[in-house]
Formats: structure tokens, C-alpha cells, sequence
């Protein structure tokens, strides 16, 4: 199989029609593997289902009017889908599609897909010379689509086309979700971006190296920066560091996390995560009887059971709160089971205020409980 065909072009050469065209399908094969191999397909600006509010004139019913608002899609054959204007969707068509079925809450999928079109061409020299007529330019343009419920699932299974295919109309048109629409007696009642647990798709990059020219590059959740929102900074700078952080109100970066150049980790927070092999946890505290006795932070029921954590606990009765001066104590039990649960027990006996009765309450304890890792495991 040959690879992709060149044009070229010497003196004297006579071009016909299949030599321009041939330059013109170079240049757009050209793209459209540099789009489908080095990026991920999806939306790439705008396309978004916007409403506006309206009211049905005839029973005075609110509903909304959808448009797709202007923006650029990739679709995965590498084209791109150019919606130069927002375009308002028509009922008309939801209708044809769906107006079959039963009433039902679930949004409906949206769909864009390219589409040529034969462009309108002038007539100056049309049949010119025994020229034959024929259209001169080919409109790139769009198609909307409604889906049934549950297309969207669709999008998950389109197939790229082989590595050196031309950009040309796939044989399946290749969709790409703009969102979800809710429809209620003839009429769109709101829009969705997710739904069944399936959402849009954006456009994205395909790269094992990302250099930065200024020295330092960013990463953050939207295109535009927006105070609150986190942000990832490489420096390249003197000294190099890696930060976590979140933008302020300036547009600066402020430091939640940072590595700096010789390793070390500073935090403006508190660090936890999975307790280390062989490391040992604590947890101090007061309780009274039957209460459930608190594990270390980082510590879980499971790893207690499984044996990948032994726990040591240590009990100390506390004296009981009396009213009485003369009143005498010792306690009785102060232990705690298998549930972690505490059993303390206390008598009382006030020679004075109530000479010969011994009376026996519940107690409280100060507990101190030592968590111990095994070091086989990392006490995951």
C-alpha cells in the first residue's frame, strides 16, 4: 500500500481538475491525521445547549426555547465542526424522532455530526468554453441530531477510521453529544450534560512531552482562571518547585502544597493518609460505662479485625464527682471487650452521711489506646 500522494507540479503542465483537487485533499488529509493521532476528539469551544424562557400562547404553559450557542467540535475522523452561529433547535424534529413515546422525565440526547453540503457557486463563467457545469465549492457544514433514549451509549462505540484514511463522510456519520433535552407536552422544558451516567466529551491532547516556553507551566480545571479554583505550577525558575494551590482574586497562585527543588514537602494543611509498616498510633481520652472506645485517625475497624493492626489499651478510673467531703470510693471494674467497649463500675460509701450503705455506680475512665502496625503490610 502506498503512502499518502503529494502533488507536484512542473513548467508547461496542463491541470486539470483532479490536480487541485488532489493539492486541496493533501492539505486536509494532512489535518485531519495530525487531529485524530496527536489530539482526542470532542468539543473543543462553545456548543453548549443554552434556554431561553417561553410561554405557549395558546394554553399559557411555560416551556423553553434550546439553541446550541457558536463553537468548534473535532470529531474523531479528524474533521472539524464548525457552528458559526447559535442555531435554535426545532420541536418539530424532537417530534419526528420521539413524539411516539410515553411522557417520561429522562432527558433525550443531542447530536452534532459534520455534513457537506453543495455551496451556492456564481454563475459568471458557469458553462463557459463548453465548460460543464457544476458546483465549485463544498460547504463544510452540520447537522443536529435527536437521539432515542439510551443513543448516547453510541458515542462510546464509533471506531476511528485506518491511520492513513482521508478525511471523507464516513459511511456511519460520527456523533458528537452536545448535551441532553427534557420534553413535556410539545414542548422543551429544560437541558442536561450528563445523564445514565454518560456525558460530554471535550477535546484533549495526546502527549508524552508538554514543554513550556516561558519557564513555567500551568495546569487548572477551566480555561479561564477563576478565583477558588486549583491550580498546578511547574517552575522552572530559580529555585525550581512544584505547587498546589488555588488562584486568588489577582490571578496568582496561592500555595497549598509545595516541593521544592532538594524535596522538601511543605504543606499549609494537616497531612494524613495510610499508616506506615511498623508505625504506632494513639488516641487519649476520657469515657464513661458503655461507651465504644475511639480508634487512632487513620485506623479502621477492618484492619483491627484482620490483624493488621493490634491494639493496646490502657484503663485508669477516675474519682466519681460526690457532693460529700467524708465519701469514700474504690472501683469495681474498669475493662473494656472485644468491641472496644468500656465497663466501669464504682462503689461509694459515706460513713458519715450514710453510714452502712455501699452504693455501686457507673464510672468513667481516662483510656489511653496504642495502635501498633504490622510491619508486613504497610497498614493498608
Amino acid at each position: 500500500m502506498t503512502g499518502p500522494l503529494r502533488p507536484a507540479f512542473h513548467e508547461g503542465q496542463v491541470l486539470a481538475a483532479a490536480d487541485l483537487s488532489a493539492t486541496v485533499a493533501h492539505a486536509r488529509g494532512v489535518a485531519a491525521r495530525h487531529a485524530r493521532h496527536l489530539h482526542e476528539w470532542g468539543i473543543a469551544e462553545g456548543l453548549e445547549l443554552v434556554t431561553v424562557p417561553r410561554t405557549d400562547p395558546l394554553t399559557n404553559a411555560r416551556y423553553v426555547e434550546v439553541r446550541v450557542s457558536a463553537g468548534l467540535a473535532v470529531d474523531g475522523t479528524g474533521r472539524e465542526v464548525v457552528v458559526a452561529e447559535p442555531v435554535v433547535l426545532r420541536e418539530s424534529d424532537f417530534a419526528s424522532v420521539n413524539g411516539a413515546d410515553q411522557p417520561t422525565d429522562e432527558p433525550y440526547p443531542v447530536f452534532l455530526t459534520a455534513l457537506d453540503r453543495d455551496a451556492a457557486q456564481s454563475s459568471a463563467f458557469a458553462g463557459a468554453c463548453g465548460a460543464t457545469a457544476g458546483s465549485t465549492r463544498v460547504e463544510e457544514s452540520y447537522q443536529v441530531l435527536f437521539g432515542r433514549l439510551g443513543d448516547e451509549r453510541l458515542v462510546a462505540d464509533q471506531q476511528p477510521p485506518e491511520v492513513g484514511a482521508a478525511p471523507a463522510d464516513p459511511s456511519t456519520r460520527w456523533l458528537v453529544l452536545l448535551g441532553y433535552v427534557r420534553w413535556t407536552e410539545g414542548h422543551f422544558t429544560g437541558v442536561a450534560s450528563t445523564a445514565r451516567e454518560v456525558g460530554l466529551r471535550y477535546a484533549g491532547v495526546r502527549a508524552d512531552t508538554v514543554a513550556a516556553r516561558a519557564g513555567a507551566l500551568t495546569l487548572r480545571t477551566s480555561p479561564t482562571v477563576q478565583e477558588g479554583q486549583p491550580a498546578v505550577v511547574l517552575s522552572g525558575g530559580d529555585p525550581p518547585s512544584l505547587v498546589f494551590g488555588l488562584y486568588q482574586g489577582s490571578g496568582s497562585v496561592a500555595p497549598l502544597m509545595t516541593v521544592a527543588a532538594n524535596g522538601n514537602l511543605t504543606i499549609a494543611g494537616s497531612f494524613s493518609g495510610r499508616t506506615s509498616g511498623g508505625s504506632v498510633l494513639v488516641q487519649t481520652g476520657t469515657a464513661t460505662d458503655g461507651m465504644l472506645l475511639p480508634l487512632p485517625a487513620g485506623v479502621t475497624p477492618q484492619q483491627v479485625a484482620d490483624g493488621r493492626v493490634v491494639l493496646h489499651v490502657q484503663l485508669t478510673p477516675r474519682p466519681p464527682l460526690t457532693h460529700s467531703a467524708t465519701a469514700l470510693h474504690s472501683p469495681v471494674e474498669a475493662t473494656v471487650d472485644g468491641e472496644r467497649r468500656v465497663r466501669c463500675r464504682v462503689r461509694l460509701f459515706d460513713p458519715v452521711a450514710a453510714p452502712g450503705k455501699v452504693v455501686e455506680q457507673p464510672g468513667a475512665v481516662d483510656f489511653l489506646i496504642l495502635a501498633a502496625v504490622a510491619a508486613t503490610n504497610g497498614g493498608g
